[in-house]
């Protein structure tokens, strides 16, 4: 089904923002009005209307959910989970939007602890029904974590399960099929992981099918590898470069050869004072930098030491749609002037020490709209206009606040580049589902993306991405992919599109879409699951800057001929008339 959409407010933002290369415009009163407070914690389309809406944490002590509108502010607080229907003293630390009973409604995982000293933690479901929350019917899980839990599809049915190790140090996955919570053992080993963590549901070995990065003690990282729908034990990596401070684990397609890499932030103190980012290649234990100049004219900055709620993370997304992800991070001045938020760039290798990658960050200083948000704490990246270009969400304190400041930032980059987006939903239904709801308000973790195509110049392109692979600790990732083209208009040569594996599944499910148009949205629907050559998808088409230009020139042109057209008309019939005038006075001999 081809489909032809525009975003309203894509179009209207043409018009008014102002076109500089990395220019950001401050539209926070546009969005929010002044409902603009609060942490956002993370993202879903829970109204089933292909418009992602923004999940906010209040005080700790509520979840206000804000739906897209297409009236200012374009942001509406509507449904609350206030502090009064959970338990006395929960103090909410992440939610995770997700379909848990297979309803193919959306519902709303909170976690929470009672005592903050304390790191366990406790998960709340609260049941969707049409678009809104069941608040009398909600679900307490028995079972009690030693940290947040990861939110992944261990079984490949594709709803979402919670794993994490137990009060009684037990490594467990729990599901709600027909909201009946069942958990059992999940590994085949025991794992002592680290807090706080960050476990990883994503693909590691190009297969398409969704493998699990365990981040331990030790320290050390685990990877299990998905054989025939078993998590197996592969690796155990040491954890290199030993730094003081080690920052939460990423994955991301860095280099653009499909595979995914793992990058972490470091510090090389205990004070934070001189800071890095290192990757490893998918299988190797080497540790390259990608990033260690964070000196600007005689100031030194570093990233700012986690906490235990909000450990030290990198936020990813392709800035500029080069198919080359960038980074969002927190820095602070170490001569102790302040914390602001900046935009790393990934450009081309400039010296040794990356070589072997191809590729590293480079810290864009000279942003002044996210300069002049002081005191920011976080920054992650947003489809703000549904328009395929990712814009920012910066969070700050203000003082004497209780709840952080949302700041909204329209990236105007003006280049005009190609992407692709692509939402992959659960496949339970198709057409048919119970009630009638439409299966778009779902946000599913493990699916994986990958594509081929050819540039500008005649070289194989390919980049690839997971789809919800981390839910802990403000991951706070997108329930889409955005995969950046570049400035090639060439079509899509080839898209794949994979799910999880049931246990002794062994065949892989996957999926290949040929000559896919660019700057389009892609929505895969894998109904049924075991049958890949059944899959649907929906593509909505959102018209580039160069095809409104022309469009606009061409409409330009046509009114200029008319007007040039009008005018010789007029000037034709002026002759007309004045020929007729002077044969009415001519001197007829013939009447003589």
């Amino acid at each position: 089904m081809w489909t032809f959409r525009f975003s309203i407010l894509a179009f209207l933002s043409l018009f008014t923002g102002q076109y500089n290369t990395h220019a950001l415009q401050d539209v926070t009163a546009d969005l929010f009005g002044s409902e603009n407070y609060g942490t956002v914690a993370a993202f879903g389309d829970f109204y089933s209307d292909k418009q992602t809406d923004i999940f906010v944490i209040r005080e700790h002590a509520e979840v206000v959910i804000f739906y897209a509108d297409s009236k200012a502010p374009y942001f509406k607080p509507k449904v609350n989970i206030t502090k009064d229907i959970l338990p006395g003293g929960t103090v909410i630390t992440s939610v995770v939007p997700g379909d848990y009973d297979g309803d193919s409604q959306m519902d709303v995982l909170i976690t929470g602890q009672s005592n903050p000293l304390s790191p366990q933690t406790s998960v709340y479901i609260f049941w969707g029904n049409n678009q809104t929350l069941d608040m009398s019917g909600w679900l307490k899980l028995n079972e009690t974590f030693t940290d947040q839990p990861l939110i992944m599809d261990f079984n490949g049915d594709m709803i979402p399960d919670v794993f994490g190790v137990t009060s009684l140090h037990s490594t467990e996955v729990c599901n709600f099929t027909n909201r009946v919570p069942v958990c059992r053992q999940a590994l085949s080993s025991p794992v002592d992981l680290r807090v706080p963590h960050s476990n990883a549901f994503i693909d590691l070995n190009k297969d398409l099918t969704a493998d699990l990065f365990l981040t331990t003690t030790g320290p050390k990282y685990e990877t299990w590898i998905n054989k025939n729908g078993i998590f197996v034990k592969d690796k155990v990596y040491p954890e290199e470069p030993p730094q003081k401070v080690v920052g939460q684990s990423s994955f991301v397609d860095f280099d653009g050869d499909g595979y995914q890499e793992h990058l972490i932030p470091v510090c090389f103190d205990e004070a934070c004072k001189r800071s890095a980012i290192y990757l490893a290649k998918p299988g190797s234990e080497t540790w390259v930098p990608v990033l260690l100049d964070f000196q600007r004219r005689e100031t030194v900055w570093s990233f700012v030491p986690g906490k235990p709620g909000q450990p030290l993370a990198l936020h990813l997304g392709d800035y500029n749609l080069d198919g080359f992800p960038d980074a969002l991070v927190i820095l602070r001045n170490t001569s102790g002037s302040g914390q602001q938020a900046f935009l790393l760039e990934n450009v081309p290798c400039n010296n040794a020490s990356c070589h072997s990658v191809g590729r590293m960050f480079h810290i864009l200083w000279d942003q002044t709209d996210l300069g002049a948000i002081q005191n920011a704490v976080m920054a992650t990246f947003f489809d703000i206009y549904e328009d395929g270009i990712l814009d920012m969400l910066v969070l700050s304190q203000a003082e004497g606040k209780k709840d952080l400041i949302i700041h909204a930032l329209k990236n105007n980059y003006e280049a005009d580049a190609y992407f692709v987006k692509v939402m992959v939903l659960s496949g339970l239904c198709s057409n048919d589902c119970p009630e009638d709801v439409k299966p778009f308000g779902v946000n599913q973790p493990g699916p994986y993306v990958m594509y081929t195509t050819v540039d500008s110049n005649g070289y194989l392109k390919n980049a690839s991405a997971g789809q919800l692979s981390q839910s802990a600790h403000f991951s706070l990732q997108l329930p889409y992919t955005v995969l950046g083209l570049g400035r090639s208009a060439n079509f899509l040569d080839h898209l794949y599109v994979g799910i999880p594996r049931q246990p002794g599944e062994t065949d892989v499910r996957k999926k290949e879409w040929t000559a896919i148009i660019p700057n389009s949205q892609l929505i895969v629907i894998p109904f049924p699951h075991n049958n890949p050559r059944s899959w649907s998808a929906k593509l909505y088409l959102t018209p580039s800057n160069s095809v409104l230009l022309t469009a606009i020139a061409l409409i330009g042109v046509c009114v200029f001929i008319l007007v040039i057209i009008g005018i010789l008309h007029w000037q034709e019939k002026k002759a007309d008339d004045r020929e007729k005038r002077q044969e009415a006075h001519r001197f007829h001999f013939d009447a003589m």
